[in-house]
């Protein structure tokens, strides 16, 4: 291995399966689907069994029927893998010097340096080992010098299992692999490929990268790099405590609940696209209130990872119900979103409709292309968004910013 570098990639096989396989073990040996139990549903996850029929998450549910119609569909319950990603997470958490959660079910791990007091890849085993005993989860690793290598090589090890790639032999291990394999790959990039005769990691390998770039843009210079074996990115560490937030203090205070409902309304939106954005979700909602005596009160309520408006809206709703005195006017009003880890609105799909991941995606392009406040609920017109904003740059929220009611 590189002396100075040794990443581990770990990721729990068939996630969403496994947790339901601990409960039931009827379940184990059999087609799994999960996600939306009607034919209009998609499919979050599915068992190795049922991927044997062509079946894979995204996939609507009624075709992933008719492939496999022996298959058993469970809704499946956001808050039981949201506790089991938390075990998980506690465990490397005790045993990782450094270690970043790249989504519920994946971790990056960096372990350079440890090959001089103990071996890395038996590190890893034990911990792996360790997950397995405690949590009775299936998991998987890759160990390389870099994210991309360490990631090829968990789906390469899969179902639960482990492997290494030594230090100078990436370009080997990659080069027969399917393009496909490569991790920002998607399926229209990959059609793309597919039309221009590409199908292994080896012929892009082969190829100047000037062609790549002219082919697919920068895009094409970063896969021409993954596909070497080339990527410094940095495990970044993790951190539960991460969270973004916005509050609006009122010129004059205020008692009026349907202008302060559809602002936290607009509040509670907003901060959910930023998730989305920046490619999020949250695990915990807090709302605050300030009243005209500059008595402040809080509360927050842990709920399963998501980002998605229609689980976030109404939480936020039912918070201010709780807190809100009706006697006092109101100063300040806020609503913070924490525990936020990288992952996708993938648990949404165990909604029974298709429609509100194609909202979600419809919306947030106009707002990426047109501005924030482009596309607003009509409850919260009473709360434009100023500006565009980046949660996760750093910089103050422009949000909701002191206005006149």
């Amino acid at each position: 291995m590189n002396p100075s570098r040794s990443i581990v990639h770990m990721d729990l096989d068939t996630f969403f399966v496994s947790c339901e396989r601990l409960l039931d073990s009827k379940l184990v040996g059999k087609p799994i689907l999960i996600g939306g139990t009607s034919d209009r549903g998609v499919v979050a996850s599915c068992s190795y069994e049922a991927r044997t029929f062509g079946i894979h998450s995204a996939m609507p549910m009624k075709m992933a029927k008719e492939r496999c119609p022996e298959a058993i569909i469970i809704k499946g319950n956001s808050a039981t893998y949201m506790k089991y990603s938390r075990m998980v997470t506690d465990i490397i958490k005790e045993d990782a010097p450094l270690y970043e959660k790249s989504s519920v079910d994946e971790f990056y791990i960096d372990l350079s340096g440890m090959d001089k007091f103990y071996g890395c890849y038996k590190y890893a085993g034990e911990l792996r080992n360790r997950i397995i005993k405690e949590t009775g989860l299936p998991i998987s690793f890759g160990l390389s010098e870099n994210k991309t290598v360490s990631k090829i090589a968990t789906g390469e090890a899969k179902p639960n299992n482990q492997l290494q790639i030594n230090y100078g032999t990436e370009k080997g291990f990659l080069a027969p692999l399917s393009i496909r394999k490569i991790p920002m790959v998607g399926l229209k990039t990959y059609q793309m490929f597919r039309d221009l005769g590409i199908q292994r990691i080896q012929t892009v390998q082969e190829m100047p990268i000037e062609m790549m770039e002219s082919a697919f843009g920068k895009n094409g210079v970063s896969i021409w790099k993954k596909a070497q074996g080339i990527d410094s990115s940095p495990v970044l560490q993790h951190s539960e405590r991460k969270s973004i937030s916005t509050e609006r203090t009122f010129d004059h205070d205020t008692i009026d609940v349907v202008k302060l409902k559809g602002i936290l309304a607009a509040m509670a939106e907003n901060l959910a696209f930023q998730l989305r954005r920046g490619k999020k979700v949250a695990a915990c909602v807090t709302v605050k209130v300030r009243y005209s005596d500059f008595q402040t009160k809080t509360l927050q309520k842990k709920l399963p990872y998501t980002s998605a408006d229609h689980d976030l809206i109404p939480l936020v709703n039912e918070l201010f119900e709780r807190l809100y005195n009706r006697r006092l006017l109101v100063r300040l009003i806020g609503v913070r979103y924490s525990d936020l880890v990288n992952g996708h609105h993938q648990m949404s799909l165990f909604d029974d409709s298709i429609n509100y991941a194609k909202l979600y995606q419809a919306m947030d392009k106009i707002r990426v292309r047109y501005g924030d406040r482009a596309v607003l609920r009509a409850v919260g017109l009473e709360a434009r968004t100023i500006g565009r904003w980046n949660p996760f740059s750093g910089e103050p929220p422009p949000l909701l910013a002191n206005r006149r009611i």
